[in-house]
Formats: structure tokens, sequence, C-alpha cells
């Protein structure tokens, strides 16, 4: 029986995809590896957010490619946005890669990658492999966003990803993801539903609800009664008996209505955590990275869903050293990280990407300031962070065990509605269980708990 691995970089809406392929081939008749040597299909889903993700893939494909004692019949083959973005130009960077699938193609990676390996093992029984021609799938094809609800999770799994709209029409000038995903595409809400009810009755308990940005679902289709597509899909996903958490990622101030936070006092099974990106806190820097809002939209959306929700948690991504930043506009960016108190921050230096407007903008900042700025903006969050996670040691919480704790196998660990990591001891509740806990310590961002009795 032949195996796949898949390797995965960036978002989660990659590992998404990446469940999808899987699921593809497991129904095909393959092994699911995590051993390079016994893998006889190599894929790695591409991230393009950032240089660095790109020039991790490749160098991790270029080493997959050079052993020297793999099988001969290995089909090796990138997916996903470096795909879309480079198409054709990977096979010069890497000699002996053999296929390259695009964002619209993921559904047909499993029917490529086997086509291609069938024909070589029959090879391989009468004379040496020849690894002929190469495979470029990265074209467009019509109603691709329905395509990926065909999908399991793995094997006793009580969480979820569900993708319910594909692509992005804000056009952000450090972003390549709206040439990569190409245009906002929505599912419909029925196929959803389905699919969320298909997971509940396999064990799930929590789905993340997936998008480019999440709360434009839907966005063409008429407000009724106050409430948009998106919190109507909510309140719809809330009524499904034995899905006891709803998590979404990652919205954006721009279509963020009011609905959206009131949503938060009605709806108990929605979590108390939203990751919100805010990107710059000066209304200079959000004007320069086609960011159609001011600060003050955003910093007063995060207050009123802490009033809507008085415990809810918000994360937030940040971009330092944008093109043409000045140390005033950075203290900006500071100062609104202490007005929310963030509980976890995500700071990213600007990088460059192919292609997009900011890379030809003057004024670009130089690597030894954007450290400087990350450093320092980085020792803010996380000082901010550790006191809020300490604050809860002796309270008692709510967490869904999740499995093995990934630091230690022999304890289990779980998350808060917060999308707090928690360690409990093993054995002392059961995995897909939703249990109440007493923190009894903190350690940075991960806290430790007894399960109450």
């Amino acid at each position: 029986m032949p195996s796949v691995l898949i390797k995965t970089y960036g978002c989660q809406m990659n590992e998404r995809d990446t469940e999808q392929v899987l699921s593809m081939f497991l129904a095909g008749g393959y092994d699911i590896t995590q051993n390079e040597d016994e893998a006889d299909v190599i894929l790695i889903n591409t991230c393009s957010v950032r240089e660095k993700a790109e020039l991790k893939a490749l160098g991790k494909m270029g080493l997959l490619c050079a052993r020297p004692n793999a099988k001969p019949w290995v089909v090796y083959g990138f997916m996903g946005c470096m795909s879309q973005s480079r198409s054709n130009s990977l096979f010069r960077d890497i000699a002996r890669l053999d296929i390259v699938t695009g964002t619209h193609q993921y559904h047909n990676v499993y029917k490529l990658c086997n086509r291609l390996l069938r024909n070589r093992l029959a090879q391989h029984i009468t004379e040496p492999i020849k690894r002929g021609a190469r495979i470029c799938a990265v074209e467009h094809e019509d109603g691709f966003q329905n395509a990926i609800k065909d999908h399991l999770p793995p094997s006793g799994n009580c969480t979820a990803f569900v993708s319910i709209m594909q692509g992005c029409d804000m056009r952000c000038s450090y972003c390549i993801v709206p040439s990569t995903r190409g245009e906002e595409c929505s599912r419909p809400m029925n196929d959803i539903l389905t699919e969320a009810k298909e997971l509940v009755a396999r064990g799930v308990k929590e789905i993340t609800l997936l998008g480019q940005i999440v709360n434009r679902y839907g966005r063409d289709e008429p407000i009724i009664n106050g409430r948009g597509a998106f919190v109507r899909l909510l309140e719809a996903l809330h009524e499904i008996d034995g899905l006891e958490r709803i998590r979404f990622t990652s919205p954006h101030p721009i279509g963020f209505r009011q609905d959206l936070v009131n949503a938060y006092t009605y709806l108990p099974k929605l979590c108390s955590h939203i990751h919100f990106p805010m990107q710059s806190g000066s209304d200079r820097i959000l004007k320069l990275m086609l960011r159609p809002y001011k600060n003050e939209k955003y910093l007063n959306l995060c207050e009123a869903m802490r009033e809507a929700r008085p415990d809810l948690a918000i994360t937030t991504d940040i971009i330092v050293g944008f093109p043409g930043e000045t140390h005033e506009d950075y203290l900006q960016t500071k100062a609104a990280v202490e007005r929310i108190q963030f509980d976890n921050a995500f700071i990213f230096q600007y990088s460059p990407r192919k292609d997009t407007p900011a890379a030809a903008m003057a004024d670009q900042i130089c690597l030894r300031v954007k450290e400087e700025r990350n450093h320092d903006l980085l020792e803010c969050v996380n000082r901010i962070a550790t006191a809020r996670n300490q604050a809860l040691v002796g309270t008692t919480q709510t967490i869904l065990v999740e499995g093995p704790s990934k630091n230690n196998p022999n304890r289990l660990q779980g998350r808060t509605s917060q999308n707090k990591p928690v360690i409990i001891e093993g054995n002392s509740a059961a995995v897909g269980s939703i249990v109440p806990v007493t923190i009894t310590e903190c350690t940075g961002f991960t806290l430790y708990a007894n399960v109450q009795q």
C-alpha cells in the first residue's frame, strides 16, 4: 500500500486544505506517514505571505529531492499559495520536482499524484524510471470553493476546520493573497451546515470557520432582521445539537457590523476569543497599507466586543517596519497595544512580496530598525499577555480536552473558550470532553490546571 506525506507551511487555511487532500489519499487506499523514507508521494503545502515561508519550503524540498537513498519512484510536489504565485518557475528551482498545483486545484492533487505514481511503479518493473513530463495545474476552476467540503477529519479529532469561503478582494498593498487565492467566493450556507453536522456526528465538538476575511462571508446577500449572512450562519450553527463551540478566523474591520458584536451577547457557543488583525496603529501607515479604516475604528470595535463579552480574549497580527514607518508611527502602534491589552500578538517584520505595491514604495526600512521595533513590541506584548494569564491562576475555567500534550505525552492538553492552552494530568479526563478545571500555574503562555471532581 503506498503512503503519502504532506508538510504544511502557513495559515489555518493551509492546514484545512491539507486535511482535504489527505482525505482523498486515504479514500484512495494510501497510508499517511510522517517518515520521509517511507513516503511514495511527498507534498509541501506552501505559503507566500512572507519570504521566509517560501525559502523554508524551497529549502525543504531541495533536501528531500537530494536524498541519495530515496525510492526512485517518489513523486515530489508543491501545492498552495507559492505554487499559485510561481507556477512553472518552480521547476527551474527544483530539478526533481514533478507536480505544481495551485490554490484552485486542491481537489485534483490526489488524481494527478496517483496517476503519476502508478505509471512509475509499473515502469519500475521492467526498466529504470524516467521522470518524464512535469505537471503544472494552477488554472482557476469555477465552483472550486465548493469542492473543499469533501474531507473527513483525522480519526478521534474533537476539533475541525470548516472553510466557508475562498479568496480575498481587499488588495492590501503588502499582501500577495488576492493573486494566490483569487476573488472572494462564499460557499452555500446549506453546504456548510451539512458539513458541520457530519463532523459532529463523527465526534467533533468544536469547529473553526475559515476565510481570508471571514466576516465578509455572503456579503452580497441581503440583511435580514438586522443580521448579515455571516451572523445568520453563526446562529444556524449554534442550533446544531452536539456542537459545543464555534470559532472563526480572521475578520477585518471592513464589514465588521454591529450584528457581529451583538452575537457575543446571545450565542454562548461562540467562543470568547477573536483573532483580529490590526497590522498598524498609525492611520498614515494604514492608508499606505490600503486598509480603508482608521485605527480608532479598530480600537472601538475591540472595546465594543469586550463590553458585549467581558471575558473576551483578543489576539492580533502586527507588521513593523512597513515602508515609510517613522518612529512616531511605531509608537502609535505600541500605544494601541497598551490600550487594548491583547492576549497575544503575532508580530512580523515587513517582508516585500513580488508584484505588490508596497514592494515598490520608497523609504524601505532597514533590517536593523525592523528588528529593533520587533524586539521592543514583542517585549511589550509578552509582558501584557503574561500578566493576563497570571491573573487566571486560582480561577475556574472550562476546557475542551483535545489530546496528549505535544511536549509531554503523559499529560493532556486542552483549550479554554479564550483559546488559552491548558495542561492537565493524563487520564484525569477523557479526550473530547469539556471539563471544569482550576488553574494552578502559569508559565508565560501556558496554563496548568487540576480537573475539578
